[in-house]
């Protein structure tokens, strides 16, 4: 697999995953009714964020793959919140649990690293995404805080929102 900056190219690969996941309602707090068009503004982040694409290695090359994944990161604030990151990841339903999300974490912090930041905080990890709120953890991640009920999960109704940080 290979990560790499996000191209407009990518766009058609990549908002299937976006959809897929957003419309799902599991994990994310967008909205299930979200265009092509508002999740490209929502997910593509511009400087000094950046969007990357985990691409499955192909025997034409490392970019002739398919996309199995996504990520997003940047300031969590502006201003004096500048100093500590954020992130956000996406996974391809046939590509969960093959190590893309690891991968995506480990790129992302990273980057928040090289680019200078303090921390990397994760606003509103559903509570009940144990997979991820293992992945975060595995990755040296605390749960900060939980906001009771704050997500409305499609099946379990109302859940905690975790707010989860880690220094770097």
């Amino acid at each position: 697999m290979q990560i790499r900056e996000f191209v407009p190219a990518d766009w058609p690969q990549v908002w299937p995953i976006v959809r897929d996941v957003v419309r799902a309602g599991e994990t994310f707090t967008y909205d299930p009714r979200l265009t092509a068009e508002q999740a490209y503004g929502l997910w593509v982040e511009s400087a000094p964020g950046l969007t990357v694409v985990a691409v499955e290695e192909s025997a034409t090359g490392p970019s002739g793959g398919r996309l199995l994944g996504t990520a997003k990161m940047g300031p969590n604030r502006p201003g004096p919140g500048g100093h500590v990151s954020t992130a956000s990841f996406m996974v391809a339903a046939d590509a969960r649990g093959q190590g893309t999300g690891t991968a995506l974490c480990r790129y992302a912090l990273d980057w928040a690293k090289r680019q200078g930041f303090a921390g990397m905080q994760f606003n509103a990890v559903a509570e009940s995404n144990h997979r991820a709120v293992a992945l975060y953890q595995r990755h040296g991640f605390a749960v900060v805080g939980t906001v009771p009920g704050a997500f409305a999960h499609p099946t379990l109704g109302r859940v905690g929102l975790h707010v989860m940080y880690r220094e770097l």
